[in-house]
């Protein structure tokens, strides 16, 4: 049965290509939900070509297929089951799904969850079952770098016959001699196997930021030319776009292609953009050079950093959605990256959370009895190969999902206090200041005279994390201050229950039925505790 929001596919029988197996003639005109669409359709081996489209409204739909196979017929397409939305589109700086739902995401990280075997992406499939996340960073492409040295059954493409080997060092400083890819002759195995994957996660709704390029590579994928480069794209574009739950992410730290130069991924951003006939959310990840958020096809901000206060600033600077897809690993590795506490993880998603952000999480616990480098390049950690989540930062993860999935709409940064101080220009400041009775004048004089740099190291340690949803939601997370006694801010003359969260222990304590402006609570004097207030009248989340 065909639905809406699901990718429907029509089926031809045709001869193989006589030459290249991804640049083949086919196109289709898709009539329905009051559009026509024109796309690409693309060869699927054994004879097989394949036109995918994405219906967005029931009704009959017709198609008419031109090229190398033709057809044309109807399509009946029913409404939407209700448990999928559509395809997510950046709302301001927040996130919609095509039917107007809101989504929040919690993501993890998964590289290499394509090249796993069969057995491990089961385990894989069982621990996303805990419902702690909705989407997952994962590679087209395999990965090569610590803890992740297995070789694949399967590539995107085959290799060239008779060509010239690519001599490169691999991002662990080896030499390595390999044949380039014939962009030309995809392996239909690996395409087959990748999409019951997209099709697993797509059933268990979990969006995709699947991560096109990326330079931990021993096989020659990050030194294709751009001409092949753009043909990849091209054949995965006409897979894969139709996909309701698909995000593209040019890169996984993309300024690590040393020899690529910024023009290159501008052609690559455009060729997306451009192909993509359902424009889904598109960005790029970086490790040390943030990618220019502004322009106009990037959807939302991917960025590494452990900066964690900075979702209003970029949300201000920018006006899309701010993912914090990197910001370090729950696990036990002797690099700093890999080595936070499930608390620090916890801590993390809680700051970028409750100012209006996404973040992802990520696992890298190596077990105590690994002792070899076989025994470490075999090794199963949940950031490059899945498996088992073994840590303690999943349940409460999920646990702060659904508290946020429970509040009416996404949560806006609420900027308080010194916050709010070091955050204004100095006219805003100037004002504020001559505002204040004479009294408090001095003390806010002096932060008026600190210059950009001394405000940026005193917001960094001064930050209060806060959200809010107009005057009818406020949440507060006090990180690792220990206070006994609180004074939220509210509106002044509304009344909100108040609710005390452990966001460790998972507990939650309704502490004061109508809190008002300038009340005050009392708090359990502990780290990790979010302050949660709610108008009685608080509608349910659309």
């Amino acid at each position: 049965m065909a639905r809406v929001y699901e990718m429907t596919e029509l089926c031809f029988k045709g001869k193989e290509p006589a030459g290249s197996q991804v640049e083949v003639d086919v196109e289709a005109e898709i009539i329905g939900g009051g559009k026509t669409r024109k796309l690409k359709g693309f060869y699927a081996g054994n004879q097989i070509y394949k036109v995918r489209f994405l219906p967005e409204q029931e009704g009959t739909y017709r198609y008419k297929v031109t090229g190398v196979v033709t057809g044309e017929g109807t399509v009946d397409i029913e409404p939407a089951d209700g448990k999928h939305h559509g395809i997510v589109r950046a709302d301001g700086a927040h996130l919609r799904h095509q039917d107007g739902t809101f989504i929040s995401t919690f993501g993890t990280t998964v590289y290499a969850l394509a090249h796993q075997t069969k057995e491990l992406t089961e385990e894989t499939f069982t621990s996303l079952e805990c419902g702690a996340f909705n989407k997952i960073r994962m590679c087209v492409f395999p990965k090569h770098y610590e803890y992740n040295k297995n070789e694949p059954e399967h590539f995107a493409f085959y290799k060239a016959e008779d060509a010239e080997e690519l001599i490169f060092h691999d991002n662990l400083g080896g030499e390595r001699r390999v044949l380039p890819l014939d962009t030309h002759r995809p392996d239909f195995d690996f395409w087959e196997d990748f999409e019951t994957k997209l099709n697993r996660l797509f059933d268990m709704g979990i969006q995709v930021d699947l991560i096109l390029f990326h330079p931990y590579d021993r096989w020659g994928h990050s030194h294709m030319t751009q001409e092949n480069n753009l043909r990849y794209l091209d054949y995965a574009l006409r897979r894969l776009s139709a996909y309701p739950n698909i995000w593209w992410s040019m890169a996984n730290e993309y300024d690590l292609f040393y020899d690529w130069n910024i023009e290159q991924w501008h052609e690559i951003e455009a060729y997306i953009s451009a192909n993509d006939p359902y424009r889904h959310l598109l960005s790029n990840h970086n490790c040390f050079l943030e990618y220019d958020y502004g322009r106009e096809a990037i959807t939302h901000v991917s960025v590494q950093t452990r900066t964690l206060s900075r979702v209003a600033e970029l949300q201000k600077e920018f006006g899309k959605p701010v993912c914090y897809d990197e910001c370090c690993y729950e696990g036990n590795l002797k690099e700093t990256w890999g080595s936070i506490s499930a608390k620090e993880m916890v801590n993390r998603f809680w700051k970028v959370t409750v100012t209006g952000g996404y973040c992802t999480h990520g696992e890298v616990i190596l077990d105590n009895d690994i002792a070899t480098q076989k025994q470490q390049d075999d090794a199963v950690l949940w950031w490059a190969k899945g498996g088992k989540l073994k840590g303690e930062s999943p349940a409460r993860i999920k646990f702060l999902r659904e508290i946020v999935e429970m509040l009416p709409a996404p949560l806006d940064p609420y900027i308080e206090g010194m916050s709010k101080m070091m955050m204004m220009s100095e006219t805003e400041l100037s004002s504020m200041i001559n505002a204040l009775p004479e009294e408090q004048r001095g003390f806010w004089s002096v932060l008026g005279r600190m210059n950009a740099k001394e405000k940026t190291y005193h917001l960094l340690s001064e930050y209060s994390y806060a959200g809010h949803i107009g005057d009818v939601v406020y949440l507060y997370y006090l990180g690792t201050d220990c206070s006994a006694r609180f004074r939220p801010e509210v509106a002044a003359g509304k009344s909100y229950q108040a609710e005390v969260i452990d966001v460790w222990d998972m507990t939650r304590e309704i502490v004061a039925e109508s809190y008002k402006m300038g009340d005050e609570l009392r708090l359990p004097g502990k780290e990790y505790i979010a302050v949660l207030l709610r108008q009685q009248e608080a509608p349910a989340r659309k």
